[in-house]
This record gives structure tokens, sequence and C-alpha cells, in this order.
């Protein structure tokens, strides 16, 4: 049955999931039910998932592409090689989430819960975490370059060989965090506290020469 482009109402349970590699513009998914679904291959450009229910949801290799996720359930699903491009995702619950290989790229994430979400091998670049708790993820390796992570939270995460190149980081708490071979280019180290965060050599030379000192080769 081909998604309705409708007003919003509530509850759609008989909203089937589109039918592997579909392509789906502007569809109106608002509050439908897909708990433990699965999406495979499918297109979604523009559309609307507000207050959907997408607990246990798996997608491999979809595209959601300037789609709209406010206040989506999204509990326990597992992203496989997907992507969300430009997206919004106001008020969405995604607790533990899992998000293997994909990309996130200028999507934004105000008010989003994202607590014992696994991502891995991830492009967050251009997103705006704002605010975020991410506080104990492991995010070693992953890209966010000039990504917003002003006055978010992440405290103990493990951020090592990660590319924080021109990341914002104002405000951002970092006590215990783990930065060691991340990339930091154009990253201001005076813009937050450094109490209990694990440097790399080289990181700690910039760290010192942000401040003024005068550091011999």
């Amino acid at each position: 049955m081909p998604p309705s482009t409708g007003p919003p109402h509530r509850g759609r349970p008989h909203v089937r999931p589109p039918e592997p590699g579909a392509e789906v513009e502007g569809g109106d998914f608002a509050r439908v039910d897909w708990w433990g679904g699965e999406l495979d291959g499918v297109t979604f450009t523009r559309c609307r998932f507000d207050d959907a229910a997408l607990e246990e949801l798996v997608t491999r290799r979809c595209v959601f592409d300037s789609c709209v996720l406010t206040g989506v359930r999204m509990a326990g699903a597992q992203h496989l090689g997907s992507a969300f491009l430009s997206c919004r995702f106001d008020r969405a619950r995604l607790f533990d989430v899992t998000w293997q290989g994909c990309k996130l790229t200028g999507s934004q994430f105000p008010g989003v819960e994202l607590k014992h979400a696994t991502p891995t091998e991830c492009d967050w670049s251009w997103t705006s975490l704002r605010g975020a708790d991410l506080s104990g993820l492991d995010l070693s390796g992953q890209r966010f370059r000039e990504a917003d992570l002003t006055d978010a939270d992440l405290r103990e995460c493990d951020l090592t060989g990660a590319d924080l190149d021109r990341t914002r980081l104002q405000g951002v708490q970092l006590r215990g965090a783990d930065l060691r071979g991340a990339s930091t280019d154009a990253v201001d180290w005076r813009e937050f506290a450094l109490t209990g965060v694990r440097l790399d050599l080289a990181q700690a030379v910039q760290v010192a020469r942000a401040h003024g000192a005068l550091v011999a080769d």
C-alpha cells in the first residue's frame, strides 16, 4: 500500500514499510507504528516521521534525506550502512540505538536522547549536537569534522583517533575523556576545561602553545 501524503492524524498501523529499494518523496509517516520492522535499500526524501514508533526497527543501506523525525521513538533500532542526511531529530528518543557505518552529515539533534547508543565508523560531520549527552560513549575513530558540539557532555567518552577538525567545542564537558590520536586541526584549546582529559604528546604541545607557552623543539 502506498504511503499516505495527506494531513497527519493519530495512529496508522495499516501503513506498511515500503518494499526493498522503494523511493518515497514527501511521504507523511507521522505516528506510524513500524515497531520491529525492517527497511532495506529504501530512500526517503523530505518525509515526515513525527512521533513515529520505530523501536527495534532495522534499516539496511537506507537513505533518509532532509527528513523530519521530531519526537520519533527509536529505542533498540539498528541502522546498518544507512544515511540520515540533513535530517531533524528534535526530541527524538534514540536510546540504545546501533549505528554501524552510517552517515549522519548535516543532521540536527536538539533535545535528543542518545544514551547507550553504539555508533561504529560513523560520519557526524556538520551535525549539530549542541548540549547533547554523549557521556560514556565509544566514539573512537569517528568523524566529527566541523560538527557543533557546543555545551555537549563528552565526559568519559572514548574519542581516540576521532576526526575533530574544526569542531566547535565551546563549553563542552570532557572530564575523563580520551582524545589521544584524535585530529584536532583548528580546535581552540582555550575554550574548554581539560581536567582529567587524556592527551597524547602532540596534543599536549598544542595545549601549551594555545596558553602562551614557548615550547622548545
